[in-house]
């Protein structure tokens, strides 16, 4: 069980939870919620003690996994080894114990390579590799990977190696911190039947809704400066949470109404004969004061993508044996016609070349063979993966987000991209933030306000919910669904791809397949196949 007791954390004057008093059991999995900037990945850091809170205290099991990020400290060892630090007590016995074998054989090193040994079996050491193994085959690694150095391998299968050490050794407690980065879908699927099979402590930040629906018992959400617990997923703690303050919003005027009616009261008999009854009302107003209600942190944009009038043409982009290599082979030769009105998401391990095809279709890239034809009054908008691509922000100076969307749309109204901004939570003041100091998901949602204004009838987009919360990702699918153009969408996001996706292109290890249906229909005909 992990447990916080009164645990605060303030960063200047800003307060990112304060008194909190929660505790995570044995055998359950949480899902850690709330909007980017609530403090979901410093609470982690805390209870990683990476981070120490501003006051309160907390208690731990003895083993705990969590995923780490520090991927250079593991350049130089074996990607198997890398797996197997995991379980700390049992690495460092290893270590020393291998060590000591390179030592004359003394009483004293025989007694402490005893003591090894037993510290070896009581961890399970001597199966440590196979274990090791079992977890890297289930993340989608290749055999051929194990016992090479982490740096020689790919940068997404070092992610999926780290995974696999957070995992390994029968941790009392996991912490994970967006684990599904990095995975592809068979891979995602994999992690979350291993989870479900978990019987310690879980808790997880994600922002795959699909994802945390599937593993989670519970959600810890941070709002209203501290942490609720909330029963069930994520989509039943949304409905509850909205219940609760609905229901409370309710009382309020219930309470407001009572108050006005006795008010009323007193006014026209506070100066009669009628003064018990006047007082006894006086005294039921200050019962019946509302709730104060505080100020919840989640904030919901509005994502609308408006064509402009002049319909295309039928077909939007003709794609002819398109082909494109690095070092080596990444798109091996696809043709497609794109017509008018399809949705298509694009899926695939990283890696395997999604960016690269997007890129050729938006034209940012040149294929080595082979074109892509643009369809007859086709106006495009493209969203890169690579946000620097579209918002240079070493080069842009001071320049604000209005001044930024004004650059973009010189014949905008200043009303228009302060709505559009407004939509896009860029409220007030925020529209003049400076773009150089913007986060991840501030310039996600920056680049979809340009979109909005651009009134294009083509959209393709690069993993757009990477650094985008909970409710951005569920706006973007709503708004693309909406959308009554064309969409190429590449994201590993499930729930991203099923809100919107008529049609599938899946890039795997030797071929692109191209599926007429939603994704639910393509991974069943994949899986009986």
């Amino acid at each position: 069980m992990i447990t916080l007791k009164n645990i605060s954390k303030k960063i200047g004057a800003r307060i990112l939870f304060d008194d909190v008093n929660v505790s995570f059991s044995e055998g359950f999995r949480y899902g850690l919620t709330g909007p980017n900037g609530c403090g979901k990945s410093t609470l982690l850091k805390i209870l990683m003690k990476q981070e120490e809170a501003s006051s309160g205290t907390m208690s731990m099991p003895k083993k705990v996994g969590f995923l780490k990020q520090n991927i250079e400290a593991f350049r130089n060892y074996r990607v198997v080894d890398t797996v197997i630090m995991g379980n700390e007590r049992l690495w460092k016995a290893i270590e020393e114990r291998d060590a000591l074998y390179e030592q004359e054989m003394t009483d004293a090193v025989g007694m402490r390579l005893g003591a090894l040994e037993e510290i070896v079996a009581e961890e399970n050491g001597y199966t440590a590799e196979s274990d090791a193994e079992i977890l890297l085959v289930g993340m989608g690694l290749d055999p051929e990977f194990f016992y090479k150095p982490m740096h020689t391998i790919p940068l997404d299968r070092q992610f999926r190696v780290l995974l696999c050490q957070a995992l390994f050794g029968s941790p009392e407690a996991l912490l994970l911190d967006e684990p599904t980065n990095h995975l592809d879908l068979d891979s995602i699927h994999w992690l979350e039947d291993f989870l479900k099979e978990y019987t310690g402590t879980l808790v997880v930040v994600s922002h795959d809704r699909h994802f945390l629906n599937s593993i989670t018992t519970h959600i810890a959400d941070i709002d209203y400066d501290t942490v609720i617990i909330y029963p069930g997923n994520y989509d039943a703690m949304i409905a509850a949470k909205s219940e609760v303050r609905s229901r409370a919003e309710a009382e309020n005027k219930t309470k407001e109404k009572k108050i006005a009616q006795l008010k009323e009261f007193v006014a026209k008999f506070g100066a009669g004969t009628r003064a018990s009854q006047v007082q006894s009302r006086v005294r039921e107003i200050g019962r019946l004061q509302p709730q104060e209600l505080k100020q919840s942190n989640i904030q919901r944009p509005y994502i609308r993508f408006i064509p402009q009038d002049k319909a295309p043409g039928q077909i939007i982009f003709r794609i002819q044996g398109v082909k494109k290599s690095y070092d080596h082979p990444v798109i091996k030769g696809f043709s497609l016609e794109v017509m008018r009105g399809d949705k298509i998401g694009v899926i695939g391990a990283n890696g395997r070349g999604k960016s690269t095809l997007l890129k050729m279709i938006a034209g940012a890239l040149t294929p080595d063979f082979g074109k892509v034809e643009l369809g007859h009054e086709v106006s495009l908008g493209y969203f890169p993966q690579n946000h620097s691509e579209c918002v240079d922000k070493k080069n842009c100076g001071k320049m604000s987000v209005f001044d930024y969307l004004r650059s973009q749309r010189s014949d905008c109204a200043d009303l228009e991209i302060r709505s559009v901004l407004g939509k896009l939570l860029f409220s007030g003041d925020d529209a003049f933030k400076e773009v150089p100091t913007l986060s991840g998901g501030e310039t996600a949602r920056l680049i979809i306000a340009r979109l909005m204004l651009m009134n294009c009838n083509a959209l393709i987009l690069d993993e757009p919910n990477n650094h985008l919360d909970l409710e951005a990702v569920s706006a973007l699918g709503w708004g693309l669904n909406e959308f009554k153009g064309t969409v190429i969408c590449a994201s590993h996001d499930r729930d991203l791809i099923e809100s919107f996706a008529q049609k599938i292109i899946s890039i795997e290890e030797n071929k692109i397949v191209f599926f007429d249906g939603p994704l639910q229909e393509f991974m069943a005909v994949k899986k009986g196949s």
